[in-house]
């Protein structure tokens, strides 16, 4: 299958529903050999029925990405499926959302581990494929979060400052070996894990209502809309883009 991502092998990690799914979906259309790395079987198996169905390649790995064995139990699946990884999206992520006082110990492990861990895994056990290969490319879902600070969401802002962080340095350290190495950074988005958080928000006494999102972003986001900044970021229409911070936000944080 011709396309943006011909010949390419990609993993996605959180690639099962929302922005994940949708871009599992759009790198597969685009010739990409895409592997789905998520904990949600029943999700992930049927987008990579919808991507089979419709002339893609496509293969699904359970694997939760905190943890470093299922990483490479899923890597080494996807190796032998589709060999070695020459684009990785790493989207996994989930959202705290209460006062910062009510927040504990384990709020914040649960968060650093699937939001922030889980991409330092993942990168690292991909990243010498790549360096191999002489080129790779890898896309981090940061978020709005990593520089415009919510009410109720300190720890799931400060992950996401982290994951900014993290797509830059490693394009830093990995530029002159082929690497490149860029964020992705969402507004609120129309996904179940958007609706949540805006019901979350709203129950705190946040005014998260359509008519305070219209006014900081116009709309809510769409799922497909961040899995085409994704596409162009992993693709080679970027081959000069290192160490960006794409904002898909309709001027939330320019304004």
């Amino acid at each position: 299958m011709a396309g943006r991502l011909a010949g390419k092998t990609a993993i996605i990690s959180g690639g099962a529903t929302g922005a994940g799914g949708a871009a599992s979906r759009l790198f597969a259309s685009e010739g990409a050999r895409v592997a789905i790395f998520d904990i949600n079987v029943a999700a992930g198996e049927a987008v990579v029925a919808e991507i089979l169905q419709a002339g893609g390649e496509a293969a699904f790995f359970q694997a939760d990405v905190s943890d470093r064995a299922q990483i490479d139990h899923a890597l080494a699946g996807a190796n032998a499926r589709f060999g070695p990884v020459s684009v990785l999206f790493n989207h996994a992520g989930t959202i705290v959302v209460k006062p910062f006082l009510d927040t504990t110990d384990e709020d914040f492990d649960r968060l650093m581990d699937i939001n922030v861990k889980s991409m330092f895994m993942v990168t690292r056990a991909v990243l010498p494929q790549m360096l191999a290969a002489g080129k790779g490319s890898i896309v981090c879902t940061a978020s709005i979060s990593s520089v415009a600070a919510t009410p109720l969401e300190v720890l799931y802002c400060m992950t996401k400052g982290a994951c900014a962080m993290l797509a830059r340095a490693v394009a830093v350290e990995y530029r002159d070996r082929g690497i490149r190495c860029n964020a992705v950074c969402p507004g609120f988005i129309d996904t179940p894990h958007g609706q949540r958080e805006i019901a979350a928000l709203t129950q705190h006494g946040v005014d998260a209502s359509v008519a305070a999102l219209s006014l900081q972003q116009g709309r809510l986001c769409q799922p497909e809309e961040v899995a085409k900044a994704a596409l162009f970021l992993a693709s080679d229409e970027a081959s000069f883009v290192n160490g960006a911070h794409l904002f898909v936000d309709n001027c939330f944080t320019a304004a």
